[in-house]
C-alpha cells in the first residue's frame, strides 16, 4: 500500500522548514553582533596581538595586516604560532606579518619578546592584550602565580608596562584589553589573591577578567595627557579554544560537543564574528582620545559598579607591580 502526503500536509511542512530556518538565520544575525564599518587603513602602524595564532586574535590579525599595518605575533606555541603566520599572511595578502614568541605565564619570557621589539621595531601604534586561558585546574606559572591571573592578568600588565615609553613616542597609539562579561562576577580577593585557599576554576577566570578592566581604568588614569589610550571589551560568547577546560573528563566533553555543538553553533558568534569589536577598539575614528572606557558589540556599554571602584584598581595596580617587580 502506498502511503501518500496530502499536498496541504506538505504546504504546511515546508513552511514551517522554512519558517524555522528563516528564524535561525535571523538568531546568527542577531547573535553575531554588529560588524566594524570603519575603512580605516592602517599602513605604516605596527600592532602587536597576543595570542595571536587563533580564534579571535587570529581573525584580528587578519583584519589588522589587511588594512596595512604590520603585525606581530606574539604567542608561546613556536610551531602553531609560525604556522598560524603563514595563514594570515595568505588570507590577508600581507607579507608584512611576523611571529613572535611570547609566554605570558613566564616574566622571563615577556621581558625576552619586549627587548627583541625594543631592538627591532621603531614604534607600536596598537597592543592587543588577547591570549589567555579559562577555567583550567590549579596550576601555577613559572613565577608562582595561579595560572589564569597569571596569564590573563600579571603577564600583560608587565608586557603593557615595559611597552609604555614605545606606546606614547608613537602616539596616538591605543591599548587594547579583551576581558570577558564574566568579570561581572568577578571579584578582586587580596586574601587570596592567588586562589591558594580555594580555587574554583570560573571564580579565578572571573577574577581576572575583572582585573583586566580595572587594569584598564588605572592605566587610563596614569596615561591621560600621552597620547595613549586605553580600552577593555568583551568580545562576547564565542567559538574558540578558550573553554576546552570547562569539563575535566575528556569522555564526557567528548559527549557533550556532540550532543551539545548544534545548541552551541547556534548561540554563539564565530571567531570573525568575535573579533569585531576588538577590530573596532583597534581602528574607530571616533574612538582617538577616548580612553578607560569598556566596549561590547561595537559599542560603549556601562560597567557595574564593582568594576569601576578605582580605590581597588589602585592596590591591584600597586601589588600587581610587586609581583611583577616592577618596583624597586
Amino acid at each position: 500500500m502506498e502511503f501518500t502526503v496530502p499536498l496541504s500536509t506538505a504546504a504546511a511542512i515546508a513552511t514551517c522548514a522554512a519558517t524555522a530556518v528563516i528564524a535561525i538565520i535571523q538568531l546568527k544575525r542577531y547573535i553575531g553582533g554588529r560588524m566594524c564599518r570603519s575603512l580605516v587603513m592602517l599602513n605604516g602602524k605596527t600592532v602587536i596581538i597576543t595570542g595571536a595564532n587563533t580564534g579571535i586574535g587570529k581573525a584580528t590579525a587578519i583584519d589588522l595586516a589587511g588594512r596595512g599595518a604590520r603585525v606581530i605575533m606574539a604567542c608561546k606555541d613556536t610551531q602553531r604560532g609560525q604556522k598560524a603566520c603563514g595563514e594570515v599572511k595568505e588570507l590577508s595578502g600581507s607579507e608584512n606579518v611576523v611571529f613572535g614568541r611570547l609566554d605570558l605565564a613566564d616574566l622571563g619570557s615577556v621581558r625576552d619578546f619586549v627587548r627583541k621589539v625594543l631592538e627591532e621595531e621603531r614604534q607600536v601604534d596598537v597592543l592587543i592584550n588577547n591570549a589567555g586561558v579559562m577555567a583550567c585546574p590549579f596550576t601555577k606559572t613559572s613565577d608562582g602565580f595561579e595560572m589564569q591571573l597569571g596569564v590573563n592578568h600579571l603577564g600583560h600588565f608587565l608586557l603593557t608596562n615595559l611597552l609604555l615609553d614605545r606606546l606614547k613616542a608613537s602616539a596616538p597609539s591605543r591599548v587594547i584589553n579583551v576581558s570577558s562579561k564574566l568579570h561581572d562576577r568577578g571579584q578582586i580577593n587580596f586574601e587570596d589573591l592567588q586562589s591558594e585557599k580555594s580555587y574554583g576554576g570560573v571564580r579565578a577566570y572571573a577574577q581576572s577578567k575583572l582585573a583586566n578592566v580595572l587594569f584598564t581604568r588605572q592605566l587610563a588614569e596614569r596615561l591621560d595627557g600621552t597620547g595613549v589610550t586605553v580600552c577593555s571589551l568583551t568580545p562576547g560568547l564565542v567559538r574558540t579554544e578558550l573553554g576546552r577546560h570547562m569539563f575535566r573528563s575528556k569522555l564526557v566533553y567528548r559527549i557533550l560537543w556532540v550532543v551539545l555543538y548544534p545548541l552551541y553553533w547556534l548561540v554563539t558568534k564565530s571567531p570573525s564574528q568575535g573579533a569585531q569589536t576588538l577590530i573596532y577598539c583597534a581602528v574607530a575614528e571616533e574612538l582617538e582620545g577616548v580612553s578607560g572606557r569598556y566596549y561590547a558589540d561595537c559599542a560603549e556599554t556601562k560597567l557595574r559598579e564593582h568594576a569601576m571602584d578605582d580605590g581597588v584598581a589602585k592596590k591591584l595596580w600597586e601589588i600587581s607591580e610587586q609581583l611583577t617587580g616592577l618596583c624597586g
